[in-house]
C-alpha cells in the first residue's frame, strides 16, 4: 500500500511539475516580450491594482478549499455546500471592487485606474467557479487535469495578450490576458473533470468545514496583507516605474520557487492529510520535501543572482536594468522558501489550524518593524528588510514542528547546509566569468554550464543521497 502510494504521489509531483513548468514557461516568455513592448509605467500600473486583487483573491478560497483536502470522509455534499458558498462570497467581493474602484484608483491619484479595476475583477468570480473543482483535483490526486487546463489557458491567454501589445492596446493588454487566462483554464478544468455540485446544501457541514478553515483564512490573509503592504507603499509613496522595477525582480526568483517549491507542496498537502495518523511518516515527508527542494533551489538561486546583469539586459532590454539589484535580493530571499512551505503544510496536515494563525502574527509583527524601519530609506531598503525577516520566519514556522514532529529548526538547518555550502562554492567559482569580454549570450551560458557541472561534481564526489533521487525521479518523467 505505501509503494502505491509513493508511486502515485511521484506521479502527480510529476505532472504537477510538468503544469507549472510549462505554464510558468510560456507565462514567461510571454513577459519577456511585453515587456520589451510596453513601458515599465504599464507594469506598474498593473502592479497596483494587483495588490487588492491579491487580497481578495484570498476570500475566494475562504480557507474552505483547504478545508476539503485536508477532511478525511469530504463527500459530495462537503463539496457542493462549499461551492454554494464560494460563489455567492465571489460575486459580493466582485460588487465591492466594482463599487469602491473609483476611491482606489483615487487612492493612487489614477483615476485611469478605475475601468480597468472594474474589469479585472472579473477574475474573482470566475475563481469562484474553478476553486472548488481545483480543491477536487488535490483531493484525489488528479493532477494531470491541472496540467491541461493551466497550459490551455496560458497559452491561449499569451497569444491575446501578445497580438493587443502589438496592436497598441498598452495595459489592456496585460489585463485582457490574465482574464482570459483565468477563463480558458476554468472552462478546461470543467470540463475535464467529473465532479458536479450537486443540488444539496448543509450549513452544518459548512460550519464544520468553517471551524478548521476560519484560522486557515485568517492566517493566509495576514500572510498576503503583508506579502503585499511592501507594494501598496511603494506605490503610494513611490512611483509606478518603481513598483514595476520591484515587482520584475521579484518575477524571476518567484519563477523558480513556484515550478520547484509550489508544485512539490501541491501533492505534499493531500499526501500528509492522508499520513496524519502516523508522526514519524510525516516527518519523513516534510524532511524529504525540504531537502529536495532546497537541492534544486540553492543553485538556482546563487546562479541567478551572479547572471542578474546580462540576463536583464539581454532579454528585458537596458531599460529594466533598475530591477537587478531586487531580484539579487530577492534570490536570497526565497532560498528559505522550503522550511517556510514544508513546515507549515505539516502543520495543516495534522488538523493545527490554530498554530497558524498565531505563527502569522508573529511573524507579521516582525516584518512590519522592518518596512517601517526601512520606509524612510527607499525602496531597495525595503526589499533589504524583507530579506532580513527571512530567517526569523522560517525559524517561527518551524518552532511548532519540533513538538508535533520532532524536527527542530536547527536540524532542518543541519539538513540544508551542505547545498548552501556546495552553491557558494560554486558561485564563488563562476562569479570572475563575468569579467571575461566576451558577448553576454556567452557569458551567461558559461557561468550556467560550469555552474551546473560543478554543483553535479560536488554532489557526486559528497555522495549527496538527493542528487541519486533526483535522477529516478528524472528516469520517470523521461519515461512517462
Amino acid at each position: 500500500m505505501n509503494d502505491k502510494r509513493a508511486r502515485k504521489t511521484v506521479s502527480n509531483f510529476i505532472w504537477r511539475f510538468a503544469e507549472r513548468c510549462g505554464a510558468q514557461l510560456v507565462t514567461f516568455v510571454v513577459s519577456i516580450v511585453l515587456a520589451r513592448i510596453l513601458a515599465p509605467e504599464d507594469y506598474g500600473q498593473i502592479a497596483l491594482i494587483t495588490v487588492f486583487m491579491t487580497i481578495l483573491q484570498v476570500f475566494v478560497d475562504s480557507g474552505l478549499g483547504t478545508a476539503l483536502i485536508q477532511k478525511k470522509d469530504a463527500d459530495d455534499l462537503d463539496f457542493s455546500s462549499v461551492f454554494y458558498f464560494n460563489f455567492v462570497v465571489c460575486l459580493i467581493l466582485y460588487a465591492v471592487m466594482f463599487i469602491t474602484a473609483p476611491l482606489i484608483a483615487g487612492f493612487y491619484n489614477d483615476d485611469s485606474l478605475t475601468p480597468i479595476i472594474r474589469v479585472i475583477s472579473l477574475t474573482i468570480v470566475i475563481s469562484g467557479v474553478k476553486g472548488i473543482q481545483q480543491s477536487y483535483v488535490s483531493k484525489n490526486m488528479l493532477f494531470k487535469r491541472f496540467f491541461f487546463a493551466t497550459l490551455g489557458g496560458t497559452i491561449f491567454s499569451a497569444f491575446l495578450g501578445v497580438a493587443l501589445a502589438y496592436a497598441g492596446f498598452g495595459l489592456w493588454a496585460i489585463v485582457a490576458q490574465q482574464l482570459s487566462n483565468t477563463t480558458i483554464d476554468t472552462l478546461i478544468l470543467w470540463l475535464t473533470v467529473k465532479w458536479r455540485p450537486k443540488k444539496v446544501f448543509s450549513w452544518e457541514r459548512l460550519k464544520g468545514l468553517l471551524s478548521f478553515g476560519w484560522k486557515i483564512l485568517a492566517s493566509s490573509l495576514l500572510d498576503t496583507v503583508y506579502n503585499n503592504i511592501r507594494s501598496l507603499i511603494i506605490g503610494k509613496f513611490y512611483s509606478a516605474s518603481d513598483l514595476a522595477f520591484y515587482n520584475k525582480g521579484k518575477q524571476f526568483p518567484n519563477l523558480i520557487v513556484i515550478n520547484i517549491n509550489s508544485s512539490i507542496d501541491s501533492v505534499l498537502l493531500p499526501s500528509m492529510s492522508q499520513e496524519q495518523d502516523n508522526r514519524s511518516r510525516v516527518k519523513t515527508m516534510t524532511r524529504k520535501a525540504i531537502r529536495t527542494s532546497s537541492y534544486i533551489m540553492w543553485p538556482l538561486m546563487f546562479g541567478l543572482a551572479i547572471v542578474a546583469e546580462p540576463l536583464v539586459s539581454l532579454i528585458l532590454t537596458d531599460k529594466w536594468l533598475p530591477c537587478v539589484p531586487y531580484l539579487r535580493i530577492f534570490c536570497f530571499t526565497y532560498v528559505l522558501w522550503p522550511i517556510h512551505t514544508a513546515n507549515l503544510n505539516a502543520i495543516k496536515a495534522m488538523g493545527r489550524s490554530d498554530m497558524l494563525l498565531k505563527l502569522e502574527i508573529i511573524k507579521k509583527i516582525m516584518g512590519v518593524i522592518s518596512i517601517v524601519v526601512a520606509l524612510p530609506f527607499g525602496v531597495f531598503a525595503i526589499a533589504v528588510g524583507y530579506m532580513a525577516t527571512g530567517p526569523l520566519s522560517a525559524a517561527v514556522n518551524a518552532f511548532p514542528n519540533k513538538k508535533l514532529l520532532n524536527y527542530s529548526f536547527k536540524e532542518q538547518i543541519t539538513d540544508i547546509l551542505p547545498f548552501f555550502l556546495m552553491s557558494s562554492l560554486m558561485g564563488a567559482i563562476i562569479w570572475p566569468i563575468q569579467y571575461l569580454v566576451l558577448p553576454k549570450i556567452t557569458i551567461i551560458a558559461l557561468q550556467v554550464l560550469c555552474g551546473g557541472f560543478i554543483y553535479i561534481v560536488e554532489s557526486k564526489v559528497f555522495r549527496i543521497d538527493v542528487f541519486d533521487e533526483c535522477l529516478v525521479l528524472i528516469r520517470k518523467i523521461v519515461k512517462k
